[in-house]
């Protein structure tokens, strides 16, 4: 398949202005989510703590909210899910920046609660839009722009916030998500391709999509969030023993890098590699980080293990997206979601705890450690059910 497959993808319409919107959306996004902190620790004169559960408790909320947004997408359609959510958005973010500390915890609770599920959306919309033999590399595409939007986001966040104060630059992010969010409901993708949209089971039916491999992958996506969050953690912790805390920008640069390479590749591929090896591969390459002696040894070998990182979160939904009924995939996504979230609630006091009592090198060894034992159980848990009928491909 190779460039083929990006030149077939690229060349539909729909697909560029998907993944136009999603990157656009993505930037003030990621940008937000620092300048939230920054402002609770600037703005407020809060402690990192305090802005650590202002954190949390927008996790948290996103989280339980996942799934039911998910579900409202696959019923009631884009427009009739994201219109009240921009609504609450807009009345939310135009008064929290300027608020105290204690008003501002249940108002991001509320915006975590009414978040456009904007990920869901953007994959649902590739996968309803390209035909399965080029649905990886769409999913792949989106990968690297939600990298590249990664390393834009924050850096642009505290330029913004340095230059016009952190309340400002809150209020401006979070209208510029709000605008993104209204350009989706003006251009309303599709989320279901026309030939799945008349495959719609009966909603006392649609609950069987839960099954050993659905968990599996769920599993997966959780383990390598996991490993994730204790690779950046641990690449700070490193960088500070190694007394470069200055290079912590470029070397979490060098393995976006390597992710977003690993991105390119894995969608231009002839086969699919089961997403139980990714997660094995990503874990197995993460250990060897923790016996870097210096910046440039720490750089090279994350380099190394981020080839797999987009890969392996890609081929999460990818799975699932093949796995189960097209008129539950928001649902499915949902769940995607909440298990990303769950790696990253695990991830960061396991890197923590390693970090305390083994050093930097601990965060890297005992999260790929944590993942590759998950990866074992998520294999073992899709052997237990036959290889099933694949509801989106007919396969």
């Amino acid at each position: 398949m190779g460039i083929a497959a990006y030149r077939a993808v690229l060349g539909t319409d729909r697909v560029r202005a998907v993944l136009l919107l999603g990157f656009v959306i993505r930037v003030p996004l990621w940008a937000s989510m620092i300048v939230l902190t920054l402002h609770v620790v600037g703005g407020l004169d809060r402690s990192y703590s305090e802005a650590g559960l202002v954190t949390t408790l927008s996790t948290i909320a996103l989280a339980v909210a996942g799934p039911w947004r998910g579900r409202m997408l696959d019923r009631i359609g884009l427009r009739a899910t994201v219109a009240p959510q921009l609504v609450v958005l807009l009345a939310v973010w135009s008064v929290a920046p300027f608020v105290e500390y204690a008003v501002l915890l249940p108002l991001v609770v509320v915006s975590g609660l009414a978040t456009v599920p904007t990920f869901s959306i953007v994959r649902q919309s590739l996968i309803a839009s390209v035909d399965d033999e080029h649905r990886t590399a769409a999913l792949s595409l989106d990968a690297l722009a939600t990298e590249i939007s990664f390393m834009i986001g924050p850096v642009l966040g505290v330029l913004v916030a340095t230059w016009i104060g952190t309340e400002w630059s809150l209020l401006g992010f979070q209208m510029v998500g709000v605008l993104g969010g209204v350009l989706l409901f003006v251009v309303n993708p599709p989320l279901v391709a026309p030939a799945a949209a008349g495959l719609v089971p009966a909603i006392g039916r649609v609950r069987g999509w839960w099954s050993p491999t659905v968990v599996a992958v769920l599993i997966c996506g959780a383990a390598a969030t996991i490993v994730l969050t204790a690779t950046d953690l641990g690449v700070v912790a490193a960088l500070r023993a190694m007394e470069h805390p200055s290079s912590i920008g470029w070397v979490l640069a060098v393995w976006g890098l390597g992710s977003a390479i690993g991105a390119l590749v894995y969608g231009a591929m002839h086969r699919t590699v089961s997403v139980f090896v990714l997660l094995g591969l990503l874990a197995a390459t993460t250990v060897p980080v923790a016996l870097a002696t210096d910046r440039l040894q720490l750089a090279a070998l994350l380099f190394v293990c981020g080839i797999f990182c987009a890969p392996t979160i890609t081929a999460t939904a990818d799975t699932l997206s093949r796995i189960v009924p097209a008129s539950v995939l928001g649902e499915v996504m949902g769940w995607h979601g909440v298990a990303f979230t769950v790696g990253s609630a695990v991830g960061a006091p396991l890197a923590g705890i390693a970090i305390d009592h083994r050093g930097w090198q601990g965060a890297f060894v005992l999260a790929s450690l944590v993942a590759l034992a998950m990866a074992a159980i998520g294999w073992l848990a899709a052997r237990l059910e036959p290889e099933p009928r694949c509801p989106n491909t007919g396969r």
